[in-house]
C-alpha cells in the first residue's frame, strides 16, 4: 500500500518542484497563501509535531497577515479553553496581567511547552500590540476539554460574584468528582467498569440551570456582561463534553477521539454565534496538530471511524474552508518520552520511505509552499495513499513507523502544505534540564 517506485520519486519530486513556491524569507513569501484564502472565513493550519520551532513561526506569521490583511478577528488554538481566555483578556487589553509570559502561566498542565514558549509568546505580544492601535479586536480562544478543574473553578468563581446561592448548588453538583480525588482518567475508568455511578446528571443540571439564568446573570455582571457569561457558559458546557470524554476513553480510542474533536468544532461554532453580534460572517484561523486538521476522511484514522475538526469543518462551511498542512524531513522536536516527563530536546529521524515528507525532501527545495487546490495534475501525482508524519507531544523513534505514521491522501487531507524540510525544536519558555542537555542535529550513517 502507498509504495513508490525511484522512477515515481523522481518523477513527482520533478513536478512538486516545479510547482511549489519556494519561501525566501521575504516580505511576500506567504502571498500565495492569501490568494488561496481568498475571501474563505476558515483558515486551519496545522502542523506535524507540537514542538517544532518553524512550526510555531510560520503558522503565527501567516496569521499576522490574515489578520491585518484579511480583517481575520479570531484566532481558535488545540488548548484548553480557560487557559486561552486569560491569554484572550491580555491580547484584549481587559485584564491584570502584566505581560505576555505571565498571561500564559495559566497553562500549567503537561504539555506547558505547547503554549508556553517563544513562539507563542512573540505572538501574543504582537497581537496585544496589534489590538491597541484598532477599535475591532483580534481574540485568542482555546477549544480544547482536558483543564476540568480549571472550567469548574471558573463556573463556581463566577456565581460566587452574581449568584452565592447558585455556587453554592455548584459546588455540591461538582463534586461528585471528589471522591476520585480529581483523577479524570481513574474517573472514567470505574465508571466505564460500571463500579460507580456517573457525574453525567449532576453536571447536566448545572449546565441547565446555568442556560436558564442567562438573562438574569447578564442584567447584574460587571462591564461586560455577554462576554464573561459566554465564557463561563462554555465553561460548563466544556465540564459536560470533557465528563463525556474521560467515560469514552474506556469504550474504545475512536469513541473518545470523536468527542474531543466534535467538542472543538462545536466550541468554535459557539464561539462565532457569540462573536457575530454585528451580523457579519467573523474569520477565523484555527492552530492544530494535523491530525485533527487534515481532513480525516482522507486518512487511514477516517478508515478506522475517525472524525476530526478538519472535516468537520469542511462539512459545516464547505467552500468557506482553507485547510494547510505542516510537514518536516528531519531535525529535532521538544517531545516527552512518555505522558507527565520533561520535555527533551530530540532528533527527528529522517522521514521514511514512501512517505509524503521523503518525497519533498527529493525535490531538493528547503522550503517551500505547495497549493493543490484544484491543480487536477499536481493531485493525481500526489494522491497515493502514501505515509505521512504525526509527532504529537510524545515522540518515540524506537518505535517510529507503529507510533509515528498513518496512511493519507493528501491533496484530500489538505488544499495546501508548507514543507520546511529541516526544523528545530520548538524552545520552551520552561527550560528542563534535560531539554538544554538536549541531541545534537546530526544522524549515525546508515541510519
Amino acid at each position: 500500500m502507498g509504495a513508490m517506485s525511484e522512477t515515481k520519486i523522481g518523477g513527482f519530486a520533478l513536478s512538486i518542484r516545479e510547482a511549489a513556491v519556494s519561501l525566501t524569507g521575504t516580505a511576500h513569501d506567504y502571498d500565495p497563501v492569501l490568494d488561496l484564502v481568498g475571501d474563505a472565513h476558515f483558515v486551519l493550519i496545522g502542523e506535524a509535531s507540537h514542538g517544532t520551532h518553524e512550526f510555531y513561526r510560520e503558522r503565527a506569521a501567516i496569521t499576522q497577515r490574515l489578520i491585518a490583511e484579511k480583517g481575520f478577528t479570531v484566532v481558535a488554538v488545540e488548548a484548553d479553553w480557560p487557559d486561552a481566555y486569560r491569554v484572550n483578556r491580555y491580547v484584549r487589553g481587559s485584564d491584570d496581567d502584566a505581560s505576555g509570559d505571565q498571561a500564559l502561566s495559566g497553562f500549567k498542565r503537561f504539555p506547558t511547552w505547547m503554549w508556553r514558549n517563544t513562539e507563542v509568546l512573540n505572538f501574543v505580544e504582537w497581537l496585544r500590540r496589534y489590538n491597541q492601535k484598532r477599535r475591532t479586536k483580534a481574540g485568542f480562544y482555546g477549544l480544547d476539554l482536558y483543564n476540568l478543574s480549571a472550567s469548574i473553578e471558573a463556573v463556581i468563581s463566577y456565581l460566587d460574584r452574581v449568584d452565592p446561592e447558585a455556587a453554592q448548588r455548584a459546588r455540591a453538583r461538582y463534586a461528585c468528582f471528589d471522591r476520585f480525588g480529581w483523577d479524570t482518567e481513574y474517573y472514567g475508568y470505574v465508571v466505564g467498569l460500571n463500579l460507580t455511578p456517573s457525574c453525567e446528571r449532576a453536571i447536566l443540571d448545572q449546565l441547565q440551570e446555568l442556560q436558564h439564568k442567562a438573562a438574569e446573570y447578564n442584567k447584574r455582571d460587571g462591564r461586560i456582561p455577554e462576554d464573561e457569561f459566554f465564557y463561563v457558559l462554555q465553561n460548563a458546557r466544556l465540564i459536560k463534553d470533557a465528563e463525556v470524554y474521560y467515560r469514552s476513553m474506556f469504550d474504545g480510542a475512536v469513541s473518545s477521539w470523536n468527542v474531543r474533536d466534535r467538542h472543538m468544532a462545536d466550541t468554535l461554532d459557539a464561539l462565532l454565534a457569540h462573536l457575530n453580534w454585528s451580523g457579519e460572517a467573523i474569520k477565523a484561523v484555527i492552530w492544530a496538530h494535523n491530525s485533527h486538521l487534515g481532513d480525516a476522511r482522507a486518512t487511514s484514522m477516517g478508515a478506522q471511524g475517525e472524525l476530526n475538526v478538519g472535516q468537520l469543518v469542511r462539512e459545516r462551511h464547505g467552500q468557506q474552508a482553507r485547510l494547510i498542512g505542516l510537514t518536516t524531513y528531519a531535525g529535532t522536536v521538544t517531545a516527552a518520552s512518555d505522558w507527565d516527563r520533561p520535555a527533551e530536546r530530540k532528533r527527528v529521524r529522517p522521514a521514511l520511505p514512501h512517505s509524503y515528507e521523503e518525497l519533498f525532501h527529493h525535490t531538493g527545495r528547503e522550503r517551500f509552499f505547495l497549493n493543490m487546490y484544484g491543480e487536477k495534475h499536481l493531485t493525481e501525482d500526489l494522491q497515493g495513499p502514501y505515509l505521512e508524519r504525526a509527532i504529537g507531544v510524545i515522540y518515540r523513534p524506537e518505535t517510529e513507523r507503529a507510533s509515528h505514521y498513518f496512511y493519507a491522501l493528501l491533496p484530500e487531507q489538505f488544499d495546501a502544505v508548507l514543507h520546511i524540510d529541516r526544523t528545530r525544536a520548538l524552545e520552551p519558555l520552561d527550560l528542563s534540564t534535560e531539554w538544554q542537555r538536549g541531541e545534537e542535529e546530526t544522524f549515525p550513517s546508515g541510519l
